[in-house]
This record gives structure tokens, sequence and C-alpha cells, in this order.
């Protein structure tokens, strides 16, 4: 039997590419680089577009990207990281879809792209090329990918969910009258 076949050399690409990318988008959030706001100028733009509070969006957000795009990437709690980067990347998505499908236009396409990729990691495992294979996956066992999904679905629909409220509550304040007055 050898060390890998490529079905491990398969996921290790999958892992690495979308960790790596997760992972840059995080540091964008985080610590401005890449281009990015940092937690303040991320902060601002999610309380513009009905995340908040902003800053404490911007850091779950940040952390969620870049620490579930690094453990991903090295293959390590795989449940647990694709979870959080497949969370990250739906309330990414319920911000784009009213644009539609194509990243082009502004839609949900990349993010959508992104949270199944992570999630399909957290359901497959990380392969033998990783962190969780070397250390006997301790952090990475059965009954962790459907707590890890659950939850993060959970919480995943409740931000979703106040921030819908919120911009509806918006919307509602700024109608104009009904009738001349």
């Amino acid at each position: 039997m050898t060390c890998c076949d490529r079905h491990d050399v398969g996921l290790l690409l999958l892992r690495l590419g979308t960790g790596g990318v997760l992972a840059a988008h995080g540091a964008q959030k985080l610590f401005g680089w890449f281009g990015g706001g940092g937690v303040e100028g991320t902060g601002q733009f999610m309380e513009s577009v009905g995340y908040a509070p902003g800053r404490q969006s911007a850091l779950a957000a940040g952390l969620a990207e870049a620490g579930g795009g690094t453990l991903l990437a090295l293959g390590l709690a795989t449940p647990a990281a694709g979870a959080a980067a497949a969370g990250a990347m739906a309330g990414a998505a319920a911000l784009h879809a009213p644009n539609g499908f194509f990243a082009a236009e502004g839609g949900y396409e990349y993010a959508a792209s992104l949270g199944l990729t992570a999630a399909g990691l957290a359901v497959s495992g990380p392969g033998r090329l990783s962190l969780d294979h070397a250390v006997g996956h301790v952090v990475d066992r059965g009954w962790m990918v459907p707590l890890a999904l659950g939850v993060t679905a959970a919480v995943t629909a409740t931000v979703i969910g106040a921030r819908n409220r919120r911009l509806r509550r918006r919307r509602e304040g700024e109608q104009e009258a009904l009738f001349g007055e």
C-alpha cells in the first residue's frame, strides 16, 4: 500500500486551493491585507449591508474565513474548518443573492462555490495527506461532521434572518407616504 493515491492528492489540491483563497479573503477582513478594509473598514461595510454590529460581524466572518481556510489547507479539524468556512460563505451568498447567480453581475456564484467546496471537504474528510491523518483524526471524527454542519447552519440561519429583518425594517422606514399631505 502506498502512502497516498490520486484521491488523497485530489483532496490535498482542493484543500490547498479552497483553503488558501478563504484564508486570503479572511485576511482582507482581519488585517487589511491584499487590499482589504481590515476590521474597521469591513465592519463599516457590514453594518451598511445589514450585518450588525458591523465590527463583530467583520471579526466573525474574518475568523471563519481565515481560520477555516487555514485549517482546511492544513487538513486539521476538517469538519469544523469546512463548516465555519461554509457558514461564512452562506452569509456572503445571502448578501449577493439579489444580484442573481453570476459573479460578473455581483451575484452569489463565487461565494456559493467556495461554500459548497468547504462543506464538501468537511463531509469527505481531508485525505491521508493531512494533519488530521498525521495526528490520528482526533479532531476529525465521523460524529463531528453533522454536529459542526448543524451548529453552523443554525447560527448562519439566525444571523442571516436577523439581517433580513433589519433590511426589511430599513425599507419600511424609507417608504414614501402613500397619500399626499
